[in-house]
């Protein structure tokens, strides 16, 4: 009798679990806000609600929707083409926090480049699948040669990835573009592309990192509020050393729900990039602990639906997938916590924003959809 296909409960739930720590806090960290700013204290958990339903709704259609239609040229060309439109059209819409990375529609808003993220996952596990095939004796070394063949792979591979970044830090946003880059990065190098090319990629970005870095005096403002915050506790160290005030007085179980100081107007971004700072101070060290178990089962799971996936597609798109929603998570985690400058990255199915949200969802959607078809390869495997 055929085995028929199964949801992985332990991803569904625990992104589930995070989705329901998320909504939790937005709400904790953003009332006070909302109600000094809106008048009510519900306008961000209301907004962060219809988005999280949304998603959710995104989630399960996808995970009953077999993964192999969203590698139909039509689909992948469509995609690129619609966050194509939307990366060059933001550019031309009203600034929004001094930036142009919002599509606003009334109270809500489409940040594209979230979206870019999504495409480049797909795109590429499209195109490597399409070059990773061969036929015949010596098919790893084949498909790994033909991999890094530079006119024929990695030329038109990147060359979609590279526009969607440059567009990304036009707006600018060199932290997502930064993103989009290590998630291409992460599937090529899976794919089979050579060590050397990732060292000849560090060699080549030093000199963008300077003219982005360096010479742009906000960014390098927070490389040096990193490097020594107590040197400006009120300027460029204000935002870290309030993050770190919010962590440590949480101590071991946390100051309770709703109780956080740090959140009345101390720490700026409260119910966004640093919603962790505020989840640790109420929640304490074991709350904290517990949203990276969370995590690292998420990425368990992610790193074994791309081991047992049956085909390049699913497998290349499942590891891009894990490692959008983990680095992520990481990167936002070392920025509260102070191990990586400030950077305007928020926690997956955590923070505050619809469309980091929505994406989150939608991917892992697919992410589930293609751990039942790993499920159903690992069964037969196992003796």
């Amino acid at each position: 009798m055929p085995r028929t296909l199964q949801t992985d409960r332990w991803l569904l739930l625990y992104t589930l679990a995070l989705c329901l720590i998320g909504a939790v806090m937005v709400f904790s960290a953003s009332a006070v806000t909302a109600r000094e700013t809106y008048g009510s204290a519900y306008t961000f958990i209301l907004r962060q609600a219809l988005w999280l339903a949304l998603g959710l709704a995104g989630m399960f259609w996808l995970m009953n929707v077999d993964y192999h239609r969203l590698r139909q040229p039509s689909v992948i060309f469509t995609g690129l083409s619609v966050v194509l439109v939307l990366l060059l059209g933001v550019l031309f819409l009203d600034k929004s926090h001094a930036t142009h990375r919002w599509i606003r529609i009334g109270a809500f808003s489409l940040q594209p480049s979230e979206l870019a993220k999504l495409m480049v996952i797909f795109y590429l596990a499209w195109f490597l699948e399409m070059r990773r095939r061969v036929t015949g004796h010596d098919r790893v070394a084949r498909a790994q040669a033909k991999v890094n063949h530079f006119q024929l792979t990695l030329l038109p591979a990147l060359g979609p990835v590279l526009l969607f970044v440059g567009l990304v830090v036009l707006e600018p946003d060199f932290g997502t573009a930064a993103a989009i880059l290590l998630i291409a990065l992460g599937v090529l190098f899976v794919a089979g592309l050579y060590s050397r090319y990732l060292l000849y990629t560090a060699l080549a970005a030093l000199p963008v990192l300077y003219l982005l870095v360096v010479r742009v005096p906000y960014r390098l403002d927070r490389i040096i509020g990193f490097l020594n915050p107590g040197a400006d506790p009120q300027g460029r160290g204000f935002q870290l050393l309030q993050s770190l005030i919010a962590v440590g007085s949480g101590g071991f179980t946390g100051v309770g729900l709703m109780e956080s100081k740090q959140k009345l107007f101390y720490l700026p971004e409260a119910h966004t990039d640093f919603i962790y700072a505020v989840l640790c101070e109420e929640l304490g060290f074991l709350g904290g602990l517990g949203v990276l178990v969370l995590f690292g089962v998420y990425a368990w799971r992610g790193l074994r639906a791309a081991w047992g996936a049956p085909d390049d597609f699913g497998r290349l798109a499942a590891l891009g997938i894990t490692l959008m929603v983990t680095s992520q998570a990481l990167i936002n985690l070392c920025v509260v916590l102070g191990i990586m400058p400030t950077k305007g990255i928020p926690l997956p199915f955590v923070s505050y924003g619809g469309s980091s949200l929505l994406v989150m969802l939608l991917a892992t959607g697919v992410l589930l959809n293609i751990s039942q078809y790993a499920e159903l390869e690992l069964n037969r495997s196992s003796p």
